[in-house]
């Protein structure tokens, strides 16, 4: 095989964005190399599907901004459906600390350039979510194009774009070694055999560390166990209800089928490649959603239908994006703690321009760049679910 002008390691939907707008624009030349038998088999077939603009840092807001600009012709330009549904992120303040907080991210966005976005009075949330216990509840904020995609689809719709246009996908292929040179990079050795190519970059979600030191690299990328419990059938929510966040708790929800789909970060959960589910986060979890949404209290839930997935996680909940200083033609994707799926187009937009210009003009990547963490200039982005 000739050598490949970029060799991606991970078909998740990181690395078919990066795949997809590397093909954009004009290098045909990809490898992608995925280690299981079936793309998505990570962290993107077990997200949530959240997409949303309500940060609190001006960079997510704007790789929200280009991203949910991309879901919503995601259709019509790459040809494949993304499931994309507008209905919104309402969250609901119970003191004022967070009121405060919502207001300060509202000027950011504001700021960014987000129009749909609106702080709300009680009775505006009572509108939007009259299904919840809101006589604490003193504000909040809204946004409506926030809402859903569908991961596998946009994943999907991706790769196929990317492979009608040349790149080649080789499923049930493990990298075991990244080749290094007195140039940097020099390729890959896998399961399948040696790969040659200038250019790597690692998209390897919740393992993205594992991949790194076969580089040599330090990164500081942690998997961390997120648990999603869905409803069987529930008529008791609207299903054109937004995703809800209590801000008192952090449970927060969001249709899903003809149910609902229940998520909170558990503060006692531990890193490590846990992906196994708990029941016992099934009492915990509803603790506090009936506690916000008292008909839930009416709810079945079967433990044999939730899941359990990883975040990938960095020291700042930042991503890491772009190349590695040190080792020429190595790059990075990672780290997006809970959000890869919803910045996915903009992360393929920044690691195309990266690899084939040298820079991106769609956010300051320097921000996001590898060698923040020994510089110690991270950043602190709070709004994190």
């Amino acid at each position: 095989m000739k050598p490949a002008d970029v060799i991606i390691i991970g078909g998740g939907i990181v690395g078919s964005s990066i795949a997809y707008h590397l093909t954009e624009a004009g290098c045909r030349n990809v490898l992608v190399i995925e280690r299981e038998a079936h793309q998505g088999k990570g962290s993107t077939g077990k997200s949530m599907g959240g997409v949303r603009a309500q940060f609190a840092t001006p960079i997510n807001i704007r790789m929200s901004l280009y991203s949910i600009s991309f879901f919503s012709t995601f259709d019509e330009v790459v040809g494949y459906p993304s499931g994309y549904r507008p209905q919104g992120y309402l969250f609901a303040a119970t003191n004022e600390r967070h009121l405060k907080y919502l207001r300060e991210n509202y000027q950011r966005q504001v700021e960014a350039g987000l129009k749909s976005v609106q702080l709300l009075q009680p009775d505006d949330v009572r509108r939007l979510a009259p299904e919840i216990r809101s006589d604490d509840v003193i504000g909040g904020s809204f946004c409506a194009t926030d809402g859903f995609v569908d991961p596998h689809s946009v994943m999907t719709g991706f790769m196929l774009k990317a492979m009608e246009r040349g790149v080649e996908l080789l499923r049930g292929t493990e990298v075991t070694g990244i080749e290094v040179d007195g140039k940097g990079v020099s390729g890959v050795e896998t399961s399948g055999g040696r790969f040659a190519g200038r250019v790597v970059v690692n998209a390897a979600g919740p393992w993205a560390g594992l991949v790194a030191k076969l580089a040599g690299v330090d990164l500081p990328v942690e998997p961390l166990r997120r648990m999603l419990v869905p409803t069987e059938r529930f008529e008791k929510v609207s299903h054109k209800s937004p995703m809800v966040i209590d801000m008192s708790s952090g449970f927060h929800y969001r249709p899903e089928g003809l149910g609902l789909l229940l998520a909170w970060n558990d503060p006692d959960e531990t890193p490590g490649f846990k992906t196994d589910f708990d029941p016992a986060f099934i009492e915990k979890i509803l603790t506090r959603g009936v506690d916000r949404l008292p008909c839930l209290e009416e709810a079945e839930v079967n433990p044999r239908r939730a899941w359990a997935g990883l975040y990938e996680v960095t020291p700042d909940h930042h991503p890491v994006l772009g190349p590695v200083e040190d080792l020429p033609g190595f790059f990075l994707a990672n780290g997006f703690s809970g959000h890869g799926v919803m910045h996915s187009p903009a992360t393929g937009k920044i690691l195309s321009d990266l690899i084939l210009k040298g820079t991106c003009d769609l956010v300051d990547t320097d921000l996001l760049g590898f060698h923040r963490f020994a510089s110690g200039h991270l950043l602190a982005e709070t709004a994190v679910l």
